[in-house]
């Protein structure tokens, strides 16, 4: 399940605060790599479960690879969630699925 490779994603304090630093610019590897206590190939394996769940894209750019928060997967996935385990906005989720089909 995708919610499952996204929130295995967000358990990670430092992929959560990679999330936080590319909500702001696109980095590269080697960029985030400064911002943190990591090797260049520790970042790359967190940017690679992240981009495997979808939160983050990458874009070739000469010889760096820019990486970019997928901020709508992430808002998406976390109102689906509080929709599912808040009783309230269950019944307000149905109620707007009733009110967009067609009247007969």
């Amino acid at each position: 399940m995708q919610a499952d490779k996204i929130f295995e994603a967000l358990a990670s304090t430092a992929r959560r605060q990679i999330l936080a630093y590319l909500s702001e610019a696109q980095l590269s590897t080697s960029e985030l790599a400064t911002r943190f206590a990591m090797s260049a190939p520790a970042i790359s394996r967190h940017l690679s479960v992240l981009e495997n769940a979808g939160l983050v894209s990458s874009e070739r750019q000469g010889q760096f690879v820019l990486y970019r928060l997928n901020q709508d997967r992430l808002i998406n996935t976390l109102n689906n969630f509080a929709f599912e385990i808040c009783p309230v906005a269950r019944g307000l989720k149905r109620e707007s699925a009733a009110l967009k089909k067609p009247l007969p």
